[in-house]
């Protein structure tokens, strides 16, 4: 299944892509996709015939966030081996963990925001995991069935907040707007494999990241489960799993963005998303 809620922003609605593509609207089994009504929308839909629920438009409509907010963002940092050498860092022997402030999360057209004070603000394409069902010290082989789906994240940065006030990442990485999701939640049994997934991200037109999940260090249920051994994760909590080479810091000279930059990205199967730069007194 494909997860996806469309209409202007606190007023969208839940809906589900049928095969063929057409959105499908929920709202008459679950009041909306959230961390509090994934269980009873994973039930609901096993034997539900999609074509038989009124269909919402696409056309021209916006499409927010497939879910509403999660509780908890977690990142996982250098988790590409190419990226990790971009960096002239070593390859982790865990995973580096850090979180973002659940207040980033935005939809994947929302526009990023440029504060006055920010000097080096940065992308990451990066393969979301959004978690389905609770998990607390789960073995890696059990690590998937706790996996509602996969996503897109643009992970935004502001490179000087995080390297250069104290080395805590949680700053650089907290900013409103700075977790674009989207445009879909898309189920496991449609990813015919997490592991070999090409991404991409282009600035005004310039491709600047190439890659694909098969050079992650550390795959999407160990992940799961290595978390899972310090924390609970719930449902809705969103995993964001590192990014390939091609950040603005790893150029040569470093690149950022500026205001009225576009940004678009998007990894095979999972959608593609478009965010403009704007001054945040612009919002």
């Amino acid at each position: 299944m494909k997860l996806l809620r469309l209409g202007a922003a606190g007023a969208e609605t839940p809906c589900v892509l049928d095969a063929e593509g057409v959105a499908r609207d929920v709202s008459g089994i679950v009041t909306d996709i959230s961390p509090e009504t994934i269980a009873v929308l994973r039930q609901s839909l096993v034997n539900v015939d999609l074509s038989a629920l009124p269909e919402v438009a696409q056309d021209g409509t916006r499409i927010g966030a497939p879910m509403t907010q999660p509780r908890n963002i977690y990142c996982i940092g250098l988790n590409y081996s190419d990226h990790a050498a971009e960096a002239g860092m070593d390859i982790p022997l865990e995973p580096i963990l850090f979180n973002k402030s659940a207040a980033t999360y935005c939809a994947p057209h929302d526009p990023i925001l440029h504060s006055p004070k920010m000097t080096k603000l940065d992308w990451e394409v990066e393969l979301g995991v959004v978690i389905g069902r609770r998990a607390l010290n789960i073995s890696k082989e059990d690590a998937l069935d706790h996996v509602l789906g996969f996503c897109v994240v643009n992970d935004v940065s502001e490179r000087a907040w995080q390297l250069d006030r104290g080395g805590q990442w949680a700053k650089g990485k907290s900013f409103p707007n700075f977790c674009p999701t989207g445009p879909w939640i898309v189920t496991p049994d449609e990813v015919a494999d997490a592991l070999a997934l090409p991404m991409w991200l282009d600035v005004n037109g310039q491709r600047m990241q190439t890659g694909n999940t098969n050079t992650m260090i550390f795959d999407t249920a160990t992940i799961v489960s290595y978390l899972s051994e310090f924390m609970v994760l719930e449902p809705g909590d969103l995993i964001c799993t590192g990014t390939p080479p091609g950040v603005g810091m790893g150029k040569k000279p470093p690149t950022y963005l500026s205001i009225g930059d576009e940004v678009r990205l998007g990894i095979e199967g999972l959608g593609s998303q478009s965010q403009t730069v704007i001054a945040i007194e612009e919002q």
